[in-house]
C-alpha cells in the first residue's frame, strides 16, 4: 500500500473511531457561542436534532456500516465544524434538517393555508423535509419529526481549523469563508486532488464603524484609505483627507486563521499574509460586532450576517466606483464585482470510503444539495444577509453531487 492510501485508511478509520467515542463532544460544538445574530432564528443548537432517539449511534452506524433500509449508506452523524461566516448558513441548515418538518408545517416546511415556504412550488412533495432530501440519495424516509434519516451538527471554530478537520477525517465537512489554498497554505494542485470545494453562497464582505464614526458623517471610504488604516498609516479619523473628526480610530481585526481575515488580506491588502496593525483580535464574527457597537472610533471587517443598526457597513470608493451597503443601489457590496466579495465553501474530503473513492458520501451529498435549491438559497443564504448564487453557479454544484443521486 502506498504512504498516500495508507493516510487515507488512517483517515477513515479515525472518523470511524470519533463516530464511536466522541459524538456527544461534537454535538456539544453545535452551540459552543450561542446565537449568531444573524442565523434567522437558530440559536447555536443545530445538533441536538430534537429528539435524544439520534444522540447515540447504534452499534452498526458506529461501526460505519450504516444501519438497515439505506443500501449500505451510513445513517450516523453528520458533522461540520469552521468559519463563523458560514455557521449560520450550515447551523440553520442543521436545524431545519434535524427537525425534519412535516410539508403541512407551512413555516418550516411545505405549505398551509397561512403560508408556503419559498420556492415550494419547485418541490411540491408530501414528504418531510430531511426524508425529501435524503432519500435523493437513497436513504429510506422515517417518516418522523425530530428524527431524520441522519442526524447532523455543526461546530463553530475558524475557517482554518475547519479546513484541517475535515482533512484530518475529524469531520464530514469543513466551513470556511477563504478558499482552502489560502487556509493551509496549499498549491491548487494539491486542493483539487484532496478535497471537494461545495461553494453554497457568497458574502460581500462589509468593513463596519460604530455608530459615532457614522453621526461624524462618515459614511464612506476610499480602498486606499481602508488600506492605510488597516496596514497603521493613520492613527486618528482626522489624518485622512476629507474627515473633520478628532477621534482616536479603534482597528478591530479578526483572529488570524479565521476565513474572514485571510479573505480580507487577500481582497483588500493584496496577498493572505500581507502585514496588518490592528488594536486587537477577535475569533468570531459575534465578538467583532459587541466590540464595534461598544466602542467609539471603530472599524472593522466582517460577515454581512453580523451587520446591525450599531455595527454599520459603509459605503467603499474603489477607484471610482462605489460599492454601497443598500441592496438597492446602483453598484452594491452585494454585486458580484464587489472586490471583497467572497465564496462561502463547504469543503469534503476524497477518500476510499465514498463510492467511486470520491469527494463526497451519500450522506454529505443529501445535505449539501438542500442548500442549492431556492429553499435552500432563500432560507439559509439570502435570509442570513448573505448573496444567494446564481443559478448557473447552483447547476455547477448541483453536477458535483449528481453521480450519487439513487
Amino acid at each position: 500500500m502506498s504512504d498516500d492510501s495508507e493516510r487515507v485508511s488512517d483517515r477513515v478509520s479515525r472518523r470511524k473511531f470519533l463516530m464511536t467515542s466522541g459524538l456527544v463532544g461534537a454535538a456539544g460544538l453545535a452551540g459552543c457561542s450561542g446565537q449568531s445574530g444573524g442565523d434567522g432564528g437558530s440559536s447555536g443548537d443545530g445538533g441536538d436534532g430534537g429528539s435524544d432517539d439520534t444522540a447515540t449511534p447504534t452499534e452498526a452506524e458506529a461501526s460505519g456500516d450504516g444501519g438497515s433500509g439505506n443500501g449500505g449508506s451510513s445513517t450516523s452523524l453528520l458533522t461540520a465544524e469552521g468559519s463563523s461566516t458560514v455557521y449560520p448558513i450550515s447551523n440553520k441548515g442543521s436545524s431545519y434538517w434535524n427537525s425534519n418538518a412535516p410539508p403541512s408545517d407551512g413555516e418550516y416546511w411545505g405549505s398551509n393555508s397561512e403560508g408556503s415556504v419559498p420556492g415550494w412550488s419547485e418541490i411540491e412533495t408530501d414528504m418531510l423535509l430531511a426524508d425529501y432530501f435524503a432519500q435523493q440519495f437513497g436513504f429510506e424516509p422515517t417518516e418522523q419529526r425530530s428524527s431524520p434519516p441522519f442526524p447532523t451538527t455543526v461546530g463553530l471554530s475558524h475557517s482554518g481549523t475547519g479546513c484541517q478537520a475535515v482533512v484530518d477525517g475529524l469531520v464530514d465537512i469543513g466551513n470556511s469563508s477563504g478558499p482552502i489554498t489560502a487556509e493551509l497554505d496549499w498549491s491548487e494542485e494539491k486542493a483539487n486532488n484532496t478535497v471537494v470545494d461545495h461553494v453554497v453562497g457568497r458574502d460581500g464582505q462589509p468593513v463596519v464603524v460604530s455608530n459615532d464614526v457614522i453621526d461624524a458623517g462618515i459614511d464612506q471610504l476610499t480602498g486606499e484609505q481602508v488600506r492605510a488604516i488597516f496596514q497603521g498609516e493613520v492613527g486618528n479619523w482626522s489624518e485622512l483627507d476629507g474627515i473633520d473628526y478628532d477621534q482616536e480610530i479603534f482597528v478591530i481585526g479578526r483572529a488570524e486563521g479565521s476565513g474572514t481575515d485571510t479573505a480580507f488580506r487577500l481582497n483588500m491588502l493584496g496577498d493572505a499574509d500581507a502585514p496588518m496593525e490592528v488594536d486587537t483580535r477577535q475569533g468570531q464574527n459575534q465578538q467583532v460586532a459587541q466590540l464595534v457597537s461598544q466602542n467609539e472610533g471603530a472599524i472593522a471587517y466582517m460577515a454581512l450576517a453580523f451587520t446591525s443598526e450599531s455595527v454599520i457597513p459603509i459605503a467603499i470608493d474603489f477607484e471610482g466606483t462605489v460599492y454601497e451597503p443598500s441592496k438597492d443601489a446602483e453598484n452594491t457590496i452585494f454585486d458580484s464585482a464587489y472586490p471583497l466579495n467572497r465564496d462561502l465553501h463547504m469543503y469534503t474530503l476524497i477518500e476510499e470510503g465514498n463510492p467511486g473513492g470520491g469527494g463526497t458520501g451519500p450522506r454529505e451529498a443529501a445535505f449539501l444539495n438542500m442548500f442549492l435549491t431556492t429553499f435552500g438559497q432563500v432560507v439559509f443564504v439570502e435570509q442570513n444577509n448573505y448573496i444567494p448564487l446564481p443559478t448557473k453557479d447552483i447547476q455547477a454544484e448541483k453536477e458535483k453531487l449528481s453521480d450519487l443521486m439513487a
